[in-house]
């Protein structure tokens, strides 16, 4: 025979699975938001890419490149890459739109994008958010000169800040 104590006891847990069954059903279900949906095509979450205030064409072209850690060493490193227009790095124009550049670490480069963001900072990378691991901020650019320092932590640190002074036209 049960004792009232344990017929308590199995009541008790009885409630509870019951309770847990449907808390589950319920996390499962999904009601319809009241705030405003986001457009059909956006992803949940991400927002709209934001276009850069740097057009790809400014950046087209031929570049000494040098690259520094300590910003006491910019103006220097600005002269290194000068003298490395007798071999410049080119960055070409993508068939989309954007740049054709190297990623950290790759072998071939690829089409890239300048994109912006609300803080109204400029990165160079592949398509996504801006400021993706695999991004480049743009740190300072005039026209002339263009500095950039990769995201990722050991790119970054592997890298430094790279500098790319436009080599002038050819004679």
């Amino acid at each position: 025979m049960i004792s009232s104590r344990n017929a308590r006891t199995v009541a008790n847990l009885a409630i509870a699975s019951a309770l847990t069954v449907l808390l589950a059903a319920c996390s499962s279900m999904s009601l319809p938001s009241l705030s405003s949906s986001p457009a059909p095509d956006a992803e949940p979450g991400v927002a709209p890419e934001m276009p850069a205030t740097i057009r790809s064409d400014e950046i087209v072209g031929r570049w000494g490149l040098a690259s520094f850690q300590n910003p006491n060493d910019r103006a220097r490193t600005e002269a290194a890459a000068r003298g490395q227009c007798k071999q410049p790095y080119v960055i070409g124009a993508g068939t989309s739109g954007g740049v054709v550049m190297h990623l950290a670490d790759q072998a071939t480069p690829q089409e890239l994008r300048l994109k912006g963001s609300p803080s109204g900072k400029n990165y160079i990378g592949p398509p996504g958010p801006a400021g993706g691991e695999q991004d480049r901020e743009i740190v300072s650019f005039d026209g002339r000169v263009l500095v950039t320092r990769f995201i990722e932590k050991d790119a970054a640190v592997r890298y430094g800040n790279m500098v790319y002074v436009r080599c002038a036209p050819r004679a």
